[in-house]
């Protein structure tokens, strides 16, 4: 058995290393691969090390039983697939090997040499370093084209995180291989220049020098510094805590000096780290439900300085070509659990981030005032942090929905961004046609965010919300050219309505549940067209059964029941591209919906079984897609909005979106049917 992505199949994943890391990374890879039957290996020089790191990956993945994340069976699975050995030549015919030893580039180049012996010639080589440079790690390779570095994050079984970086001799076929493997078994994977620290250690470790260096200055404890880190950043847990959990002080150490010959001088050691390094000493945190006094003159003093040197640290990591701002800010938000730099500037303003660097700057020698700053603060100008990505294919603009964190759900936003970005293709004459798809391989996208409906003060401002959403999806629908949604997973709400614009849908096959619409269950109806475009694709009768109960349909019944236009085993984004070249150039017919009023409307619908849901709110929504079949498009959708309007003028709206908020999707609320 074995796993294929993208042309290139694995039987047999290694990893080097039963330390810190190297189990956490086997968990991993024996959860998603070892349903394909793919082997795991961890070799380690150390028997002891090889115990230890047994017992702890068994540990966890019992825990995980304990859980329900996995059931017994799976458990068995897991533990079956990896081999724990001291026995180098087990290494043979590994397909891709993780190297996860000690940071020393000695002894790193040592076990390549021994590795590239045992492997096959194509077979993948990578270094989960955290700071050495891939040309550093490879120098001695004799086939650096198959070589990278490929940096997880604490937990590694559980932080989706991943940097991917490539040295100068690294084949483009490597990292767009590693790019897209990580993303198909669950990770979040970003590009990074080569450069020592790669993107995100360096804001870690300088955001956790920041601290160091207040603290040493006596202008607060390191326990003041740390809450107001965390309440800053919004963090799981401050700058000197985080040191202490990931035994990271002397690592810490070692990169900060580096730093100040690779980055820039204001890095160094600082001499309090030195000490805790020399006597193998903790730093001083609050301990779990510490209250911790921070004078709110000290709080702001201590926020500003960390800003200042959040911000400029971001910055220059921007500014040296290392990696884009939307990958950078995805890193920061996923790998190191903080409020996105970037984000964060827009939200304060760029001109008050500019003005905290500036004056952090003046008090530490040696830190620089980005020039990506300076460019957009002068004028307090928004980056742009773009969660719709383009990605041109032969002529076919391939946009992806990128919001990992909440499986590519949509905000107000994002709908923004994908009227802007669909409008952008069809105004591009080298632009054929349009696929749309999410990011990785559980969700298209799950829905749109429910927060916003708790803010809705009534009929009126229901119906202004539901139009701006709708108009977004109308955009989407009026592009000339070829559009295809390529469903990778679970459409729902939102998400199936901006997929029902698009001219077709494929879908990988197989997929118990894809598309839903869950909002009776919130107590509303659908706002961005669903109660318009579903019933021209799958009929009346179809359309009311799956918005008035809220039960979902699987890939083959979406097919049967012609919402999707193809189920695909193998690639769905590729097979999308090339259904809408062929639809650019006649080959295959297209399929725009009809924008006339439909045929045959009854004068009634079916009894459904509706269960807890609201009354009130099903009459409504058999008064939306009753009405708005009768209507021609243009027409229907406006008269859907003001049905959501009208759903939030009642009882049972603020009763469902109070209850997901409080409880959570699985709750049934308590409806009134008023």
């Amino acid at each position: 058995m074995s796993f294929t992505h993208a042309g290139r199949t694995l039987h047999k994943v290694a990893v080097i290393g039963s330390g810190q890391i190297g189990p956490d990374i086997a968990l991993y890879f024996a959860k998603v691969l070892s349903p394909f039957g793919v082997q795991t290996v961890v070799v380690d020089v150390s028997d002891a090390a090889l115990a230890n790191g047994r017992a702890k990956f068994e540990k966890k993945v019992g825990k995980g039983v304990e859980a329900g994340a996995f059931t017994p069976e799976q458990q068995q699975q897991m533990v079956g697939s990896v081999l724990w050995t001291s026995d180098y030549q087990q290494l043979a015919n590994s397909d891709l090997v993780i190297e996860a030893a000690t940071e020393n580039k000695e002894l790193k180049g040592r076990i390549f040499a021994q590795v590239e012996g045992l492997v096959g010639p194509d077979a993948i080589l990578c270094s989960n370093s955290s700071h050495l440079e891939p040309e550093v790690i490879f120098a001695q390779a004799t086939r650096k084209g198959r070589t990278a570095v490929v940096h997880y994050f604490f937990p590694a079984e559980r932080n989706l995180m991943i940097e991917v970086v490539p040295g100068a001799d690294t084949a483009a076929a490597t990292k767009s291989w590693l790019l897209s493997f990580y993303e198909a078994i669950g990770k979040v994977p970003i590009p990074v220049r080569s450069r020592y620290g790669y993107a995100l250690d360096p804001v870690f470790e300088g955001l956790f020098f920041a601290c160091a260096l207040l603290a040493e200055a006596g202008i607060g404890t390191t326990k003041q510094i740390d809450v107001v880190g965390k309440k800053t950043f919004r963090m799981g847990v401050g700058s000197f805590t985080a040191m202490n959990l990931t035994g990271g002080n002397p690592i810490t150490a070692v990169g900060l000096d580096h730093y100040t010959t690779k980055i820039n001088r204001w890095f160094r050691t600082p001499q309090s780290l030195e000490d805790k390094v020399a006597k193998k000493e903790n730093w001083d945190v609050p301990a779990r439900n510490e209250a911790v006094e921070v004078p709110a003159a000290l709080e702001a003093q201590i926020r500003d300085l960390l800003l200042g040197a959040y911000f400029g640290i971001c910055g220059e990591i921007v500014d040296a070509g290392l990696v884009s701002i939307a990958d950078f800010d995805m890193g920061l938000d996923i790998g190191l659990d903080m409020k996105p730099a970037f984000t964060f500037m827009n939200e304060i303003g760029t001109a008050k981030a500019l003005e905290l660097v500036r004056a952090y700057a003046s008090k530490n020698p040696g830190f620089p005032v980005p020039k990506c700053l300076e460019t957009v603060g002068r004028e307090n100008m928004p980056f742009e942090v773009p969660v719709v990505l383009r990605e041109d294919k032969d002529g076919i603009a391939v946009l992806t929905i990128r919001r990992p964190k909440v499986l590519n759900a949509l905000d107000q936003g994002v709908f923004e961004e994908l009227r802007t970005r669909f409008q952008q293709c069809d105004r591009d004459p080298m632009v054929k046609g349009i696929v749309l798809t999410g990011f990785g391989k559980k969700a298209f996208v799950s829905g749109a965010d429910v927060n916003f409906l708790a803010r809705i003060t009534g009929p009126a401002h229901g119906e202004q919300t539901s139009r701006s959403s709708q108009v977004c999806v109308d955009a989407v629908q009026a592009v000339k050219k070829p559009t295809v949604a390529a469903l990778n997973g679970l459409a729902f709400g939102g998400g199936i309505e901006v997929a029902m614009a698009c001219e077709a849908r494929v879908a990988v096959k197989g997929l118990k549940v894809l598309a839903g619409q869950p909002e009776a269950n919130l107590g509303i109806i659908p706002g961005a067209g669903s109660t318009v475009r579903l019933p021209r694709l799958v009929g009346i009768e179809r359309a009311a059964e799956m918005l008035r109960t809220c039960r979902p349909i699987s890939s083959e019944k979406a097919l049967a029941w012609g919402l999707i236009r193809e189920e695909v085993d193998g690639d769905v984004v590729a097979r999308a591209v090339a259904l809408c070249r062929d639809m650019a150039g006649g080959v295959a017919v297209r399929s725009r919906m009809d924008e006339g009023p439909m045929v045959n409307v009854p004068a009634s619908l079916p009894a459904v079984e509706i269960g807890h849901l609201s009354r009130k709110v099903d009459e409504i929504l058999c008064k939306a897609v009753l009405g708005a079949a009768r209507m021609a498009l243009r027409d229907a959708v406006p008269f859907e909005a003001r049905c959501f309007g009208e759903v939030c003028g009642t009882e049972d709206m603020r009763i469902g979106v109070e209850n997901f908020v409080k409880n959570g999707p699985k709750a049934k609320a308590a409806f009134v049917h008023r």
